[in-house]
């Protein structure tokens, strides 16, 4: 968050001295949070990948959000009476969890840390807004193409990009119901994408070809990302243009 919401060292230093007092690591799939659930507190994906989603009673699922490293899962949830949503880790990942008591303290001693989270939260809100429009009013190839776009600017904001390629350990499925396709909608996409030369996905890697290109066809605006620098500062310009 201290790209978005500059900290103090003292600052810093608390929040990182308290996120690896609760850290640990987590197996792929592990559930961090099941609907039903009273949370008691927030949890802060170190590393990995995670995503939230609901499920219809037939099991039909609709993923709502992709947590990457640095996010926070679930702002506000322990004020909650019960979770009505899952929150799942994708891969292997190392997870703090902070309970109310602990952020109470922490907003009383250090209350920019109050300011940082509440400006996360805010961005996450954005982020969902965006969301629904992507799945209401674009196709099914610039669904995709949204998405890749979001996703490959907030893996740079962590310093996770490198020769215009970061990891992307999601599969077509987590793609399609992300963005509200079919298995058979989201191959075609992306088979698209490929040949029209924007972007190869191998491997589990995201590589971008012609950022420019994918940004138009999306109609992209990173705005709604809350960005504090230009896409390609942490990482690699190369296929930024």
């Amino acid at each position: 968050m201290r790209d978005r919401h500059p900290l103090s060292t003292a600052e810093e230093v608390a929040l990182n001295t308290l996120l690896a007092a609760k850290a640990g690591p987590i197996s792929g799939r592990t559930v961090l949070l099941d609907r039903g659930m009273q949370p008691s507190g927030i949890h802060v994906l170190l590393d990995g990948w995670a995503c939230r989603y609901t499920m219809l009673v037939d099991g039909r699922r609709r993923i709502v959000a992709f947590y990457l490293p640095g996010d926070v899962c679930d702002f506000d949830v322990f004020l909650l009476a019960g979770m009505d949503q899952t929150i799942a880790a994708i891969t292997p990942a190392r997870v703090a969890v902070v309970d109310a008591p602990m952020l109470a303290v922490l907003a009383i001693d250090h209350p920019p840390l109050t300011q940082a989270l509440w400006w996360e939260s805010l961005t996450a809100a954005a982020i969902q807004r965006a969301w629904t429009l992507n799945v209401g009013q674009r196709s099914a190839k610039q669904r995709i193409a949204h998405l890749l776009c979001e996703l490959y600017l907030r893996m740079d904001r962590v310093g996770l990009v490198q020769d215009g390629s970061c990891a992307l350990p999601l599969t077509q499925f987590h793609l399609g119901d992300a963005c509200a396709l079919t298995s058979i909608h989201t191959n075609r996409a992306l088979q698209e994408l490929r040949r029209d030369g924007l972007l190869s996905l191998e491997a589990r890697r995201l590589t971008i070809h012609d950022w420019p290109a994918l940004v138009d066809l999306a109609a992209f605006d990173p705005a709604y990302l809350q960005l504090s620098k230009e896409p390609g500062t942490s990482g690699d310009r190369a296929a930024l243009g």
